[in-house]
């Protein structure tokens, strides 16, 4: 009998609603209970006699809160702790407002365990100065000072009292001796400096401020001092020969104090405040469909069953157990074969068994890695749809904590299946015609802009098909990335596509650039630093996205542009992991000559929709099996290691244009996300140009250039804040001039001056 097994999630909707509620309620009983123990101060001793008439309606109490609201207060004050019980209300309203704003309720216990600490100091307290006014300290702490007047005596239960002050002091505040004798040499300070204004407080990254100069006076004032103290040794020790040698503690540099108090000041950098009222799409604008379930049909896991074991039988393969894992589209059969059988023979058996159950196509995994068990996956009848609502609505999806997280689909076990772009870092999708990849790639894109802040990604859309990518026009200026000076954003045309990805490259050269300069290893820690204003927007650094570059029909390019496309998009694929440009190829013509050995090499990630042959899934996933898929989103992933089976989660066309419609209809970037300009061996021209006709940097440009001895239009932006056209000029005027040699494709051009002084004898001789 098959072991059938379903997990059940909670949803994460009810369960963020059931938290607002019992907030709510929380909060509500918090401000009742403090209302109500503030008027039993005032009405404590005409209420006492209504207590023991709760049940008789013609007594009424003066609490606000009449009868129950003076017995509630009556059992926290007077018989239980006194003023102390005001606390509890604290700590209800507390939990309830943690609840109710979704805030991370871990240091609730420990908030509790301090309450009832300063409860019971706070009756003891009480019952030790006012122990005649059980109304202060209540009947505990009038009953624990009795307890302890007996034992110790009124001076050791006031040593008690203060000692417990003092851990209050150093345990919970941290203060300690040093802390205080800071704090108070800052309030000193800061009364002697009262006319410093709050105006020289501020910095930038250009120039230091008043409080740089002052700890530059105080830091001479402090090498004086250590110099007088060396004199004085000196003259006490002269006949000493050994020389003394001190060092001064290190402080912080210029940067490291003008980072903290810009971060004082402004806080962390935003990168989404230029956007900050963008609403990311919600689940409502996904389908759902009514079938997303799975169903179980017994019949046909107990028919399945018995055919998978009669046909083993009939070539004498005993099985000791069998288990039914079933999934959306596939159920996994996994089977543990009596000793001494084989495992190939079972594997040779794949067309008998699929023959017997007349499926589709059946796919054995032997044996199952990690399990001591051999698979046989079998369609399912009827299959269930797997919606793109129900992976992106999945607690996996939107609690994972990924740079670039993508929900491709459900597992044979009906799990949702995430990974993580940035890790991959680039992934492979192929097969054949019909049998998913757009809808793949589409269930990517909504994955990521789901996800991600427009500020945080952009992609380059490449659609040698012109119709597939198209419909994600309307995001251009909120995700998509361009060249500048180009109308349409999604690259249809291949003379453009060479230029954007030779264009991509540059971009790479940049980041790399920043990187070195920032000292960082990667766009992650990189952005981290400028978050935490550490590095200066004055020397060219900004806030990086991620860039996602998708290209729809790799074998057309292949087949048009060859190794002019091939070249730039293995050096992105080997280099452009770090600084965060992401890969994402597909193809539905698996062949050799289009997935060449430096493309699979640089792709570990790939992901196999149906082929019709075993030698295109061996192209694809150096190994067989997705000849074996049933299509329609049924899909084979790996990433290096076992291949895992999923079913691609469905988004169709008109979920995407609604989603595209919406991100479209709010305010966005001026224009969309421009990449480093490009100019291919075909735009380049023989420039004969006058020195009169050259631009007005062009001197302090080409001192630029000499100086880091890479002739780059990028490398004039950024120094000189250039524009595009501006900086491809200037280059263009070099060469004319012989201060940089000619166009060598995605490389800097060769600069020609060796420094300075050949620069001037350049300059000047052409001047002559």
């Amino acid at each position: 009998m098959a072991n059938i097994k379903q997990k059940k999630k909670t949803d994460p909707k009810v369960k963020r609603q059931r938290q607002v509620l019992f907030g709510g309620a929380l909060m509500l009983l918090a401000l009742l209970l403090f209302i109500a123990f503030i008027s039993y101060l005032f009405s404590w001793k005409t209420d006492y006699s209504t207590l023991n008439s709760l049940t008789d309606k013609s007594v009424v109490a003066q609490n606000i809160l009449n009868k129950l609201g003076a017995l509630i207060s009556h059992f926290f004050i007077y018989k239980g702790v006194g003023v102390g019980a005001f606390i509890f209300p604290y700590l209800i309203g507390l939990s309830g407002y943690k609840l109710f704003f979704g805030n991370t309720i871990k240091g609730l216990i420990s908030s509790w365990a301090w309450g009832f600490a300063h409860i019971l100091w706070t009756c003891m307290m009480f019952g030790y100065f006012w122990s005649e006014f059980p109304i202060f300290s209540g009947i505990i702490g009038y009953e624990i000072h009795s307890f302890a007047v007996i034992y110790i005596g009124r001076l050791g239960l006031l040593a008690i009292l203060v000692f417990l002050f003092l851990c209050f002091l150093v345990i919970e505040l941290e203060w300690t001796p040093e802390k205080m004798i800071t704090w108070f040499k800052g309030v000193q300070k800061n009364e002697s400096n009262e006319d410093f204004s709050d105006e020289s407080l501020q910095h930038d990254f250009d120039g230091k401020s008043d409080d740089s100069n002052l700890n530059e006076e105080s830091a001479e004032e402090k090498e004086l001092d250590v110099l007088e103290i060396i004199e004085e040794e000196n003259s006490i020790s002269e006949s000493d020969s050994i020389a003394m040698e001190i060092e001064t503690p290190i402080e912080e540099s210029t940067e490291e104090q003008t980072s903290k108090k810009l971060v004082e000041k402004q806080g962390f950098f935003d990168p989404t405040l230029e956007l900050s009222s963008f609403k990311r799409p919600g689940l409502d604008i996904l389908k759902e469909y009514g079938d997303t379930g799975i169903t179980i049909n017994q019949e046909e896991l107990e028919a399945n069953k018995n055919k998978i074991v009669d046909t083993l039988n009939n070539y004498k393969i005993g099985i000791a157990n069998i288990k039914a894992t079933i999934g959306p589209t596939v159920t996994l059969y996994e089977i543990v074969p009596n000793a001494g059988i084989r495992i190939s023979k079972i594997k040779n058996l794949e067309d008998d068994i699929a023959l017997s159950l007349s499926a589709l196509g059946i796919r054995i995994i032997a044996p199952i890695p990690g399990k001591g068990t051999i698979g046989i996956e079998v369609p399912n009848q009827n299959p269930s749809i797997v919606s793109m609502r129900s992976v992106i609505n999945a607690s996996k999806f939107q609690n994972a904590e990924m740079e670039l997280p993508i929900a491709l689909g459900k597992t044979i076990s009906n799990e949702t299946f995430v990974v993580d772009l940035a890790k991959m870092p680039h992934l492979l999708m192929a097969g054949a015609t019909g049998q998913g990849k757009s809808v793949g790639l589409n269930a990517v894109l909504t994955s990521l802009i789901s996800k991600k802040h427009p500020a945080e990604v952009k992609f380059v859309l490449v659609d040698p098909k012109k119709v597939e990518l198209n419909i994600y026009s309307k995001i251009e200026r909120h995700y998509l990335a361009k060249l500048p000076d180009t109308e349409e954003s999604i690259i249809t045309d291949n003379t453009k596509v060479i230029n954007t990805l030779n264009s991509l490259c540059i971009e790479m050269d940049n980041r790399y650039e920043l990187l070195k300069n920032a000292m960082c290893r990667n766009l992650k820690e990189y952005n981290k630093k400028f978050r935490e204003r550490k590095l200066n927007p004055n020397d060219g650094h900004s806030y990086l996205p991620y860039i996602v570059l998708v290209v729809d029909e790799f074998a057309d390019l292949i087949m048009t542009a060859g190794k002019e496309v091939e070249t730039p998009i293995a050096r992105l694929a080997q280099l452009a992991r770090a600084i965060g440009i992401h890969l994402i190829i597909a193809t539905q013509r698996p062949s050799v000559n289009v997935i060449t050995g430096i493309i699979k090499a640089n792709f570990p990630a790939r992901i196999a929709f149906r082929v019709t042959s075993k030698i295109d899934s061996r192209t694809i996933l150096d190994s067989g099996g997705a000849d074996q898929l049933i299509g329609r989103g049924d899909m084979l992933y790996t990433q290096g290691n076992e291949l895992t089976r999923i079913q691609c989660a469905f988004v169709d066309t008109p979920e995407v244009e609604k989603i595209a419609a919406y991100i479209g209809g709010q305010k966005g970037y001026a224009d969309a996300h421009l990449l480093p300009e490009y100019i291919g061996e075909e735009s380049s021209t023989n420039l004969n140009i006058d020195a009169s006709e050259r631009d007005a940097l062009f001197r302090e440009a080409a001192e630029v250039i000499v100086t880091a001895q890479q002739g780059s239009a990028s490398l004039l932006q950024r120094k000189l804040k250039l524009g595009y056209n501006r900086a491809g000029r200037i280059i263009d005027q070099m060469e004319a001039a012989g201060v940089v040699g000619p166009f060598e494709g995605s490389k800097a051009r060769q600069v020609l001056v060796s420094d300075f002084l050949a620069l001037d004898r350049l300059l000047n001789n052409e001047e002559i």
